[in-house]
């Protein structure tokens, strides 16, 4: 496991994730098809041509989901119980295919439930394109696991 413990946390800290990705075409084809999402904006060059971005978007779900998923390895791989909340989520600067992106998150809160046996984590996460660019920042809250409880084999 590579994820931070509720102790491990520091309010204020900011994590560089590691990974990057640079999106596809077919990943965003992917993603729309397996979402249902038929919007033409993601999938028809032609309608896209005549939008004011002049090519077709990356689906701004899958933007968040990957962003997500680069943050796992050195947030939460192994010491999370569940995902709380999503909040507050913006996409001020579109993504485009090709597009590399890179993740930041930075530990806005922490708080331990109410028995004691877990801790709350609220993060701020940013996202950016290879041009530093903005593309999409979103809060996300996770309940954790604390080091002791499982030290202590409960």
């Amino acid at each position: 496991m590579s994820g931070l413990y509720y102790e491990e946390f520091e309010v204020g800290e900011t994590i560089e994730h590691e990974r990057q990705r640079t999106i596809s075409e077919s990943d965003n084809q992917r993603f729309c098809d397996m979402t249902m999402n038929q919007q033409p904006l993601h999938l028809d060059a032609t309608f896209a041509e005549d939008t004011q971005f002049g090519e077709r978007l990356v689906n701004g779900l899958y933007t968040m989901s990957l962003a997500v998923g680069i943050s796992i390895p050195e947030t939460t791989d192994g010491t999370i119980v569940a995902n709380l909340s999503y909040d507050d989520v913006e996409h001020p600067n579109p993504v485009f295919h090709g597009d590399t992106i890179r993740v930041e998150s930075t530990v806005t809160d922490k708080r331990e439930t109410s028995d004691g046996d877990r801790g709350v984590v609220t993060m701020a996460v940013e996202v950016f394109n290879q041009d530093d660019d903005l593309v999409c920042s979103f809060s996300r809250t996770v309940l954790s696991l604390k080091r002791a409880t499982i030290e202590d084999g409960e």
